[in-house]
């Protein structure tokens, strides 16, 4: 695909270029904009993708990030507090940070319970962490010396913990999230597209979570596009694939490119 050129190019993002001002890019954080970590606190958006996003900020209705981490945390892991026209929903849309305010609504009861009950499934695990994400709470075995052996292993106990603290299961790469349930990266992204009235959209992700916005893009009815940056396995799902983090902010330069022409 040739965006300079125009040759190769999705219907949608043909319409995100002739029509920019009211266009929305949204984009996940850890694996599109942050390579993945072993520990994810120690994430950190690509070195490019600031100035990237500041710049196409200023071109396009709205850029909007849909993630599972607290949306203050990916703000500050990313750089973004001063970027144009962004809006930050954390916790698969519980949380919306804009223009420096954040708001969210209460902690669930029932992630004390959680918490808990993951410290005592994972003792013993060497190399499995629990992050506590406030909100959420994720246990992850990237870094055990067999990731996927171990999490087919907590797949059970997890569930049947996070049901009985009226939590829900979101599964990634290494990694399962417990969360509370009612809201996922496709109905924040289609709300989002509501409430700015869009009239094309563009989604990139990386992961399983991140298939709920592809949907939502498709059943839109909007001219629109999907971008997936991770494993080859659910490449199929997306209109372009990249090579992680890095091609994603390339395409996004390129797109910034081709609006200012």
């Amino acid at each position: 695909m040739d965006i300079a050129a125009g040759t190769g190019m999705p219907e949608g993002l043909r319409a995100i270029l002739a029509g920019p001002a009211e266009a929305v890019i949204g984009l996940d954080f850890d694996g599109t904009l942050s390579p993945i970590v072993p520990d994810p606190e120690k994430a950190r958006i690509h070195p490019d993708g600031p100035a990237v996003l500041t710049r196409l900020g200023t071109l396009v209705g709205a850029l909007v990030i849909v993630t599972g981490r607290p949306a203050a945390t990916a703000v500050e892991y990313g750089s973004l507090a001063t970027v144009p026209r962004l809006v930050v929903l954390g916790h698969y849309g519980l949380e919306r940070w804009e223009g420096g305010a954040l708001t969210a609504p209460p902690v669930p009861p029932g992630l004390d319970r959680v918490r808990a009950g993951l410290a005592a499934l994972v003792s013993g695990i060497e190399g499995a962490v629990v992050e506590d994400k406030r909100r959420a709470v994720a246990v992850h075995t990237r870094r055990t010396a067999a990731p996927g052996a171990t999490l087919d292993a907590l797949r059970d106990p997890v569930a049947k913990l996070a049901a009985e603290a009226g939590l829900v299961v979101e599964p990634g790469k290494f990694v399962l999230e417990l969360r509370p349930p009612g809201m996922d990266k496709g109905m924040a992204l289609t709300a989002f597209l509501r409430e700015r009235a869009a009239r094309s959209v563009l989604f990139a992700g990386d992961d399983l979570g991140d298939l709920a916005a592809f949907e939502a893009v498709r059943a839109s009815g909007l001219p629109g596009v999907t971008v997936f940056s991770g494993s080859a396995e659910l490449a199929v799902e997306a209109d372009i694939v990249v090579d992680g983090p890095a091609g994603v902010v390339r395409l996004l330069g390129a797109i910034a490119d081709a609006i200012a022409a």
